[in-house]
């Protein structure tokens, strides 16, 4: 009788590594690679080449996320691959906004997880980012949704809750979670985040505002409050979003 084909034994007659880039190539919405321990990229899809403004993988190869993206965006996703690499633990779902070098903006989860030898050592790291897809609006499962929806971005300045927004749709909180994480992929405090940094982005981008103000019109009355999550969705602080935006 013929054994049992063992994943490693089938991977070890390749004729080359299997990596999985000719596959991520093939999805579009999804950034993907892999780095070494000192967080080179060593292995991309093609869909990060086209987010980073170049145009051959042998462009990214070899060199770190602060060597091709947009000043100080690199040095945070550094930053995230340092704490992955040092301390073996998976970065997982991490909601980020993306700036690109054409200017367009866009949100995504990431999650990064370490690659481990034999010996349990951290050899390097492989992630994805995903874009998030956002539903049709004329889907069945939205319709219990679209009224709170709608009333959250009518007065994002308000900073409505998530129990306003549950009574809006007149669901419970879990109710109202569930559908949430089924249509955006995000549970309702994620999505209210996304709302407001969404209000931001774009007041910091087509308005000269005080970012005391943009901070009042996204629904937060405390600016240092704003600041500590703007940063923390997009590694920059609003003004330095604000002359990223300008320089590119």
């Amino acid at each position: 009788m013929t054994s049992k084909l063992s994943i490693r034994d089938m991977l070890n007659q390749l004729a080359e590594p299997f990596t999985g880039e000719l596959l991520f190539d093939h999805l579009p919405d999804i950034v993907y690679f892999i780095k070494d321990a000192a967080g080179r990229y060593v292995v991309v899809n093609q869909t990060l080449v086209e987010r980073c403004g170049l145009r051959d993988k042998s462009q990214l190869l070899g060199r770190t996320p602060s060597q091709v993206l947009i000043a100080p965006l690199g040095a945070r996703f550094e930053a995230q691959d340092r704490k992955v690499l040092q301390t073996g633990q998976p970065l997982l779902k991490q909601l980020e906004l993306h700036l690109y070098p054409s200017r367009d903006v866009g949100w995504c989860l990431t999650s990064k997880l370490p690659l481990l030898k034999s010996d349990g050592k951290v050899l390097g790291l492989v992630g994805v980012s995903q874009d998030l897809r956002l539903p049709d609006s004329s889907a069945a499962e939205f319709q219990h949704v679209l009224a709170a929806v709608t009333y959250a971005e009518k007065n994002v300045s308000q900073a409505p809750t998530v129990d306003e927004l549950a009574a809006v749709a007149e669901m419970s909180r879990f109710q109202l979670d569930s559908r949430m994480r089924r249509v955006f992929g995000l549970t309702t405090g994620q999505w209210l985040l996304k709302l407001r940094i969404d209000c931001a982005e774009r007041l910091l981008t087509e308005s000269n505002d005080a970012i005391a103000d943009i901070a009042r019109q996204s629904g937060y009355s405390d600016q240092s409050a704003f600041t500590r999550q703007f940063r923390q969705a997009t590694g920059l602080s609003p003004r330095e979003y604000r002359n990223a935006i300008a320089r590119s």
